[in-house]
């Protein structure tokens, strides 16, 4: 493999680990492709945030500033009893322009709150003109180990490819992973149940919506909250506990048939909800709550970034993207310097084990589901919400506030060494 700056890699996956990386990739001198199955950019979604390291990410590429304004406006969490007036309230630590807001910790709202598919739309417009992106085309064969090195690939409308790289970053359910990550005929890929089914949707705004993320828990297992947009809509969700039954496989009409039955007595704002839902069916989608694990994260010269290599309910997926996508270009980049530095052909396969080494024990712990959870955040019983509102009164006091907002949410207080990745061929964003 050549290391000059026409290094080609494919990207599939359009949402954010795809175009994260694919804008990463280009900064450091690479000719990324994008190829995405859905047939135009993705506008829909809910609201993302950026933790931790990812938000040092943001600066080093160029995109703080952009992502900043562009967020939501919500100013922190509120846990509500059934008439709606809340017993416990997480406002937002810190502003992000404020010095030392990367040292305070998030609450279940962080400091930069946006909407997943604006999010997108900026990672796209930052490799716009640059960086080719293809829509309504998929891969259906993929061969990692291509005669004389690269990969050789085939789409959905047949064209025959061939690349030095292929990056997959598709989200949970790859059809793309699983092309490639098999052992004897059978996916090397674990998912686990979380028990629990999550629908979302956009809904019309009312007079009582505010700028906080409004939570209620109503015994059964269920949940239904509301959060803020920037564009005069409400970004609404309602889960629940049961066991695997098929649902997210069901049309949206049967999906919200169920939702209906499962959520009549809860209250609160719940048959706006449902209401919301069945008004723009083409906002709403239903999803099995699941932890993706994969035992490598790369084969060859395809590797797995995002939720595609260890996604689940953890509320990290976009802050890792942005975190595993600048990661694994620098050492791309840095695996080129030193071959062109020795008149040496580039070797893929170091940089995509760098990657893994550097970041997986970070992944693993960010991502490992603490015992009990979800369910333990949605309790069945009347005495089980008795005590999971005590919790979030304790955890609301300024005493236990910070131990109590870590508790609420997967771990982001170790910190992961983030090399300054540095390279001739850098491009200004």
């Amino acid at each position: 493999m050549g290391t000059d700056v026409q290094t080609r890699v494919l990207v599939t996956g359009g949402s954010i680990a795809g175009p994260a990386v694919a804008h990463e990739l280009w900064r450091s001198g690479f000719a990324p492709t994008l190829l995405e199955r859905a047939p135009r950019p993705r506008t829909a979604g809910q609201n993302v945030d950026v933790r931790g390291p990812a938000r040092e990410v943001l600066r080093r590429t160029g995109l703080y500033e952009a992502v900043a304004a562009a967020g939501t406006g919500e100013v922190g969490t509120r846990f509500l009893r059934p008439d709606g007036s809340a017993y416990a309230s997480f406002p937002v630590r810190d502003h992000p322009h404020r010095p030392g807001a990367d040292r305070a910790g998030d609450g279940p709202t962080a400091e930069l709150e946006i909407l997943r598919g604006r999010l997108s739309q900026l990672l796209l417009e930052a490799t716009g003109g640059d960086v080719e992106h293809r829509y309504g085309e998929h891969l259906v064969h993929v061969e990692h180990d291509a005669p004389g090195g690269g990969v050789d690939v085939v789409t959905s409308r047949g064209s025959r490819e061939h690349y030095d790289l292929l990056v997959v970053a598709e989200g949970k359910r790859s059809a793309t992973r699983d092309l490639v990550f098999t052992d004897g005929g059978r996916s090397e890929v674990t998912c686990t149940d979380r028990g629990q089914y999550v629908g979302y949707g956009r809904i019309q705004p009312s007079g009582d919506d505010d700028q906080w993320w409004r939570w209620l828990t109503a015994p059964g297992g269920r949940i239904v909250s509301l959060r803020p947009d920037d564009v005069g809509t409400t970004r609404a969700t309602l889960a629940f506990m049961a066991p695997p039954m098929g649902l997210h496989r069901l049309g949206v009409e049967a999906q919200l048939t169920v939702l209906r039955e499962r959520f009549a007595d809860v209250g609160w704002q719940t048959q706006r909800v449902l209401d919301g839902f069945a008004a723009a069916p083409e906002e709403f989608y239903l999803e099995r709550a699941e932890q993706v694990r994969t035992p490598r994260w790369s084969r060859g010269r395809v590797v797995l970034l995002g939720d595609t290599a260890w996604g689940g309910p953890t509320g990290m997926g976009t802050s890792l993207a942005l975190l595993a996508a600048h990661v694994l270009a620098g050492e791309l980049a840095l695996e080129r310097d030193r071959a062109l530095s020795r008149g040496a052909s580039m070797e893929p396969e170091r940089a995509l084990a760098a990657y893994e080494q550097r970041l997986r024990s970070y992944v693993d712990k960010t991502q490992r589901v603490r015992p009990g959870i979800p369910a333990l955040a949605s309790p069945k019983s009347r005495w089980g919400l008795v005590l999971l509102h005590g919790a979030h009164r304790l955890a609301a006091t300024p005493l236990l506030r910070r131990a109590g907002e870590r508790a609420l949410l997967a771990s982001t207080s170790d910190t992961v060494e983030l090399p300054e990745y540095r390279s001739a061929t850098t491009r200004a964003s």
